[in-house]
């Protein structure tokens, strides 16, 4: 194994590792500070939305970090790990508003300073003909950390009902990622030369129009997914009738986003490979037809006893009940949770489906003196969708059943704003050089 080779694998693992951690959290901290610490939707969307506003200084920071000699790749990453295990901490220990907002701004940072450098050291330690696989993988160690860690999460609150051990465990698995990237990761950015005006990279970067039109689309691809981490829970929890006349119970919610994850796991190298027929912007435009059908699949799951729904998905459900009751027969299988199955698994090809295009694109347009810099406006655009993503979900969670069913819909309407933003950025691609 060569060494690029080796330090892509290296880094794998360190993600897997730390994303354990993150699976541990990302769908139960919303539920835990609705219900237990005693929030409102509104107030929890803010707080968890105000990570990505300390999430916008510390992405600015890292590609002016990674892309100095001074500083490197390396050393940002090794910063992001410390003040993510900080912000975890923090909220292990949260009972009101103002610690909520102090650690998600302290996380905010430190997943800032993140995910700039990571992308920027896959992008260093492969060619072009690669890079869309091999970010397919690093998302591939992403989900499998995630699987394990919501497997876990849900298996705890489902015994003990404490969410705040969740959180320290977070904090832990980053710790454990700065170990592993202190001792085993190089330095790729040796080859930088010495800027006197680091700000100078950042307005070369914005007068890309290229790279503006894609930063547009990009920001409501995020808001996306945002929802499914922050709104998505909060509504399957509390807005989708069963029996007993509440939402889905942790048990439940915790199977749902496992089968979601592990159908990331399964489908990420394959839809990577599939997809690569496509230019980037082709393979976006596919997304985000996904993306539509998973947010009609959403509405469909809290308005599954509708008379039309029901008579579509209920055969199906009575079909599966059976052999899902032989392997637990307190869980009641019926409509909302079949199409809750389907929803989240559309959900799940939609965002693996993203992902690897997105982050190879912006690596294709990026100099190579300029290539932290050019990620780091590519993770600003998940800044952006995480800081309005969560308190337009949590706006429309708080008002009427009708106003959060349809929220839905909206989204998946927005979508024809999305196929046309990328047909200009097609044109864009394909467009010779003067």
């Amino acid at each position: 194994m060569n060494d690029a080779r080796k330090q892509i694998w290296i880094l794998i693992i360190g993600r897997f590792i730390s994303q354990i951690g993150t699976g541990f959290t990302l769908f139960y901290a919303s539920i835990f500070f609705v219900n237990q610490v005693g929030l409102s939707a509104t107030a929890v969307g803010i707080g968890l939305g105000s990570a990505s506003v300390s999430g916008v200084a510390g992405r600015i920071l890292s590609g002016s970090l990674c892309d100095s000699p001074n500083w490197g790749r390396k050393r940002t990453l090794l910063l992001s790990a410390i003040l993510s295990a900080a912000g975890s901490f923090v909220l292990a220990g949260t009972q009101d508003f103002a610690t909520l907002v102090a650690g998600n701004l302290l996380n905010g940072i430190g997943i800032g300073l993140y995910w700039p450098a990571s992308e920027t050291v896959v992008a260093d330690l492969t060619t072009p003909d690669k890079r869309r696989e091999t970010y397919a993988l690093n998302r591939l160690a992403d989900s499998l950390g995630l699987e394990f860690g919501i497997i876990l999460g849900g298996a705890w609150v489902e015994m003990t009902g404490n969410y705040r051990l969740l959180f320290v465990v977070d904090g832990l698995s980053y710790l454990l990622f700065m170990v592993v990237l202190a001792l085993a990761i190089v330095e790729t950015g040796q080859h930088l030369e010495r800027s006197e005006n680091p700000f100078e990279n950042w307005a070369v970067a914005l007068r890309d129009r290229t790279l503006l039109v894609y930063v547009a689309v990009n920001i409501l691809f995020t808001t996306y997914i945002s929802q499914s981490h922050t709104a998505l829970p909060v509504y399957l929890t509390n807005f989708v009738p069963v029996e007993d006349g509440s939402g889905f119970s942790p048990k439940i919610i915790s199977g749902l986003f496992t089968w979601h994850v592990a159908v990331s796991v399964l489908l990420q190298l394959p839809v990577a490979k599939l997809l690569n027929r496509f230019n980037h912007a082709r393979a976006l435009m596919v997304s985000a037809v996904i993306w539509a059908l998973s947010f009609v699949g959403v509405w469909a799951t809290g308005n599954a006893d509708a008379g039309p729904i029901r008579g579509v998905i209920q055969p199906i459900a009575d079909t599966l009940e059976a052999p899902l009751q032989a392997l637990d027969s307190s869980v009641n299988f019926g409509s909302p949770l079949v199409v809750a199955v389907i929803a989240l698994g559309v959900m799940a090809i939609a965002t693996v489906s993203y992902t690897p295009s997105a982050s190879a694109l912006v690596a294709e347009l990026a100099p190579d003196k300029l290539r932290g810099v050019y990620l780091s406006i590519n993770s600003l655009c998940w800044a952006v969708g995480y800081a309005v993503g969560p308190p337009l979900g949590g706006f429309a969670l708080d008002r009427t059943e009708a106003f959060a069913d349809g929220f839905w819909l909206a989204l998946a309407a927005s979508i024809v704003v999305v196929l046309g933003v990328l047909q200009q950025l097609e044109r864009l691609l394909v467009k010779p050089p003067h």
